[in-house]
């Protein structure tokens, strides 16, 4: 008699694969969707490099410098690591919030995936590099065009990408979590709401002296902020303890959005 069983059952009785098969095949499937659709990563590469171009270099004529660690940098050099941070914040939310909404309330497709071996830390884990990817793809060229136009100084800025992976990486985990408590696409108002701000007052356009009291200690803790510290003070070459607190806050902040993820999705999709 043939065995019939149904894509259930040959999945309950299929072992699950080891966590690095399982995140390589999400981010394989996530490329080859993606692939025909290379015209949405050039609009996230462009969009910082128009804002270097119109605020770093336009503005920066009427700009002499700015002081960082007691060094004088010119606005240009100031502004572009804040860009460069901020691409990889751009890159890994938008693909942690829209693409992961729509996969996990419209298509469905974490249900189908759950039928495989696959797990919710394989989905959990894939989808966050996949947009830690992303992110990091606009980084990486951002980067490139800084060293075109002689805005990098220091070999410490050999260190300035792998920095654009784990803001990418803590931002992807706690948007991907955040994401699955949206029920509609009215609640992305919130994230426009958030996204905005950090963009512009986490010291990416003018230093957090501008700021005082309270509200300055409210921007250092915001993780952007954290993140344009990092790169800046590596393209500049003028390194400094929040580096090392920067380093800290970004991990603990990945790590955290991971666990809340993997909880999350265990919630939504088996129970």
């Amino acid at each position: 008699m043939t065995d019939v069983r149904t894509p259930t059952s040959a999945a309950a009785t299929s072992s699950p694969l080891r966590p690095l098969e399982g995140t390589r095949l999400l981010v394989l499937r996530n490329y080859v969707t993606y692939k025909s659709a290379w015209k949405l990563f050039l609009t996230g590469f462009l969009e910082p490099v128009f804002y270097l171009f119109s605020i770093g270099i336009g503005v920066g004529k009427l700009i002499h410098a700015f002081d960082l660690n007691g060094h004088a940098i010119p606005y240009a050099e100031f502004v572009a690591p804040g860009m460069l941070a901020a691409s990889a914040f751009n890159g890994a939310l938008m693909d942690s919030t829209f693409n992961v909404f729509f996969k996990l309330r419209y298509e469905h497709l974490y249900d189908q995936m759950l039928v495989t071996p696959l797990t919710t830390s394989d989905i959990a884990r894939g989808e966050i590099i996949w947009g830690q990817l992303r992110g990091a793809s606009y980084s990486l060229a951002f980067l490139v065009v800084m060293w075109a136009m002689g805005l990098v100084h220091s070999w410490w800025a050999l260190l300035a990408f792998p920095a654009t992976l784990l803001i990418g990486f803590a931002f992807s985990a706690v948007c991907m979590g955040l994401t699955t408590w949206m029920t509609s696409w009215q609640d992305f108002d919130k994230i426009t709401l958030v996204q905005l701000p950090l963009f512009l007052f986490s010291g990416t356009f003018f230093p957090v002296t501008a700021f005082h009291g309270v509200l300055r200690w409210v921007v250092e803790a915001t993780p952007l902020y954290r993140g344009v510290v990092l790169c800046r003070e590596l393209t500049t070459g003028v390194i400094s303890w929040e580096s090392g607190v920067s380093v800290v806050y970004l991990v603990l902040m990945g790590a955290i959005g991971l666990l809340v993820v993997r909880r999350r999705l265990d919630s939504l999709l088996l129970t």
